[in-house]
């Protein structure tokens, strides 16, 4: 084999990474530096996204695309695979079911606020000024503001390849990109206009960065060694990888059923299968879960393999390299014709995601209001870790349950999610469709509010 610079094919998978990583480090040393970019709370993955972008298109650096799309595709799945893998903590002061089930339902009824709002403005654009608009295109907002750049991804590139919506994957992923603007930029000024009208109290910033961990953080007292046999940090990697090649031989069984089946509905869900494959994944980490607790409870295992510690951080490497190539990806020259209905819908998809929060947050986070919204809404706009960065400026010890709602409430949020799976791959099929699918959405929209409201007197102590 030719190991020297001519041979492409080894080198370029390596070489895209490094890219990758420079530009990582470089976005942090911004981010530290500079303080207005600082103050922003950008996410570094963010930041490094947008320099990628902006290299990319100057020609400065020579970026492989496509690579970067397999990457962004990959790399979701990953990450919440290893978050699925990780042994929740018991906790005793509030039950974890109705926080989780509740906070789910907030979640996901964003979504579906997002959905409503973007199907509105795509169809009536189609109706009157723009003939031409892919009517379905609304429910990308709900795809790319709700879930961020690995789901806009997946799921633009399927409506532009599969259902012939021009632009579809840019679309979708400039849609991800602003709402990273939006959760930063309008996260901070909140938090500045609250500060001023002494709602909330100013945080040291100093006090803000320090973090006080203990051992338990690190391992639990019945885990393997560091090193034994083999390394700590090898079996966290090779239970991801394991429940991932088990993700693949499971949506590869149920594509062969449904082929099998030569249903035209039923085979226009083979790609809705392989574009939410994370939810495959998460649920197949939480089975494995459940074998090796079961296992525990029989005398079978007798120590605790995995490591919480290791699992999130495979978890949050995957989704920084995930956000930095998703964002990289953007083609403006594919948003032209699109610029009209992609500022209507982060306008009002903005508006829309902040009112359904502000009146939310305030029935089911009656004793840390402030805290469960911006962490909500920062989540809703960005991904998990936008709304992390938010709620640590007036919460930086997490000593309310925001936090463990955004946790929670996302594991919740994939069970409230499944039927947005048909609806996300009904839409696009017809034009008489679209309206089924917004009716829809209303609907279950609707049901979500009436279980949040029941469920509003389980108070979290």
């Amino acid at each position: 084999m030719d190991f020297t610079m001519d041979n492409i094919g080894l080198w370029n998978f390596m070489l895209q990474l490094g890219v990758i990583a420079t530009i990582l480090v470089l976005a942090n040393i911004i981010r530290r530096k500079v303080p207005f970019i600082r103050k922003a709370l950008m996410p570094t993955a963010v930041i490094a996204g947008f320099l990628a972008l902006g290299l990319r298109f100057t020609g400065l650096i020579r970026m492989d695309t496509a690579l970067f799309e397999m990457i962004t595709y990959h790399t979701i799945a990953i990450g919440f695979i290893a978050l699925s893998l990780i042994i929740p903590k018991k906790e005793k002061n509030y039950s974890r079911v109705i926080t989780g089930s509740k906070s789910g339902a907030l979640i996901v009824g964003g979504y579906l606020i997002q959905g409503i709002i973007g199907l509105i403005i795509s169809i009536t654009l189609a109706y009157t000024i723009k003939p031409d608009m892919f009517k379905a295109a609304g429910i990308l907002l709900a795809i790319g503001f709700g879930q961020g750049p690995g789901q806009a991804n997946n799921i633009g590139g399927i409506y532009e390849n599969t259902f012939s919506f021009t632009g579809g994957k840019s679309f979708a992923l400039s849609i991800a990109a602003t709402g990273f603007l939006v959760a930063c930029t309008f996260g901070v000024i909140y938090l500045n206009i609250l500060r001023r009208r002494g709602v909330l109290t100013k945080v040291n910033s100093r006090e803000m960065t320090q973090e006080n961990f203990t051992v338990e953080d690190f391992q639990n007292d019945n885990e393997i060694p560091v090193s034994e046999s083999i390394d700590k940090f090898s079996l966290q990697v090779s239970f991801v990888l394991m429940v991932y090649l088990a993700t693949w031989l499971l949506s590869s069984a149920l594509t062969l059923m449904l082929k099998a089946t030569g249903n035209d509905f039923a085979i226009s869900l083979i790609d809705i299968i392989w574009g939410f494959n994370f939810i495959f994944g998460a649920l197949l980490a939480v089975a494995l879960r459940g074998i090796i607790n079961l296992g525990h409870n029989i005398g079978w295992v007798n120590r605790q393999y995995q490591n919480n510690y290791l699992l999130a951080r495979i978890s949050g490497f995957a989704f920084d390299i995930m956000i930095v190539c998703g964002i990289c990806t953007i083609d403006f020259q594919k948003l032209a014709g699109l610029w009209i209905p992609f500022s209507l819908m982060c306008l009002f998809g903005t508006v829309g995601t902040l009112l359904y929060h502000k009146i939310m947050c305030k029935v089911l986070y009656p004793g840390y209001y402030y805290e469960g919204f911006i962490s909500m809404f920062g989540m809703q706009t960005g991904v998990i870790s936008s709304g992390i960065l938010l709620l640590r400026e007036i919460d930086p010890r997490f000593e309310t349950p925001a936090a463990t709602n955004l946790v929670l409430g996302s594991s919740f949020a994939i069970g409230f999610g499944v039927p947005m799976l048909l609806l996300i791959n009904m839409a696009p099929m017809s034009d008489k469709l679209v309206f089924v699918v917004l009716g829809c959405c209303l609907g279950y929209f609707i049901l979500l509010l009436a279980y949040m409201i029941l469920l509003k007197g389980k108070k979290q102590r």
